[in-house]
């Protein structure tokens, strides 16, 4: 099994970036790797439960499912359903904790999951930097933060 984690600490108070990423269906409009998502059957995307398409710029599609939300402790965790990419079992947890030194949001992304025998190392830097860390810079971008 491969675990992935990456953390990161953005200038921006907790509420400001929980209201972003709490959208299940929103990475679309600041990951820079997501074309278009959509949530099937007409869920609410904060339904736990609720599964999104989305394609990726490169025409890839996937489907993820939402298996917790709470807006108490701002955090959520999905699996993958369906990916062209050799990431199996893939369950991925996003946390913010409040760093009160300036107002600001530590993030964490971490994920566990499978992948063929080799692979490993590429489907970590997979995730970890053209996912994660993608994620972190684009939502800097997104808030128009400077750090």
């Amino acid at each position: 099994m491969v675990k992935v984690l990456r953390s990161t600490v953005l200038s921006a108070p907790i509420e400001t970036v929980w209201d972003v990423l709490r959208d299940f269906n929103g990475h679309d409009r600041w990951h820079p790797a997501v074309a278009t998502s959509k949530i099937e059957r007409n869920s609410s995307s904060d339904q736990v439960g609720c599964v999104r398409r989305f394609r990726l710029e490169d025409g890839s599609e996937l489907r993820e499912q939402l298996l917790s939300l709470s807006d108490i402790e701002q955090t959520f965790s999905y699996c993958l359903l369906d990916t062209p990419i050799p990431l199996f079992n893939y369950v991925a947890h996003v946390r913010l904790f409040p760093v009160t030194d300036g107002d600001q949001t530590f993030w964490e992304w971490e994920s566990k999951f499978d992948t063929k025998k080799g692979e490993e190392d590429e489907m970590a830097a997979l995730v970890g930097d053209g996912i994660y860390s993608a994620g972190f810079d684009a939502i800097r971008t997104h808030l128009g933060l400077g750090d």
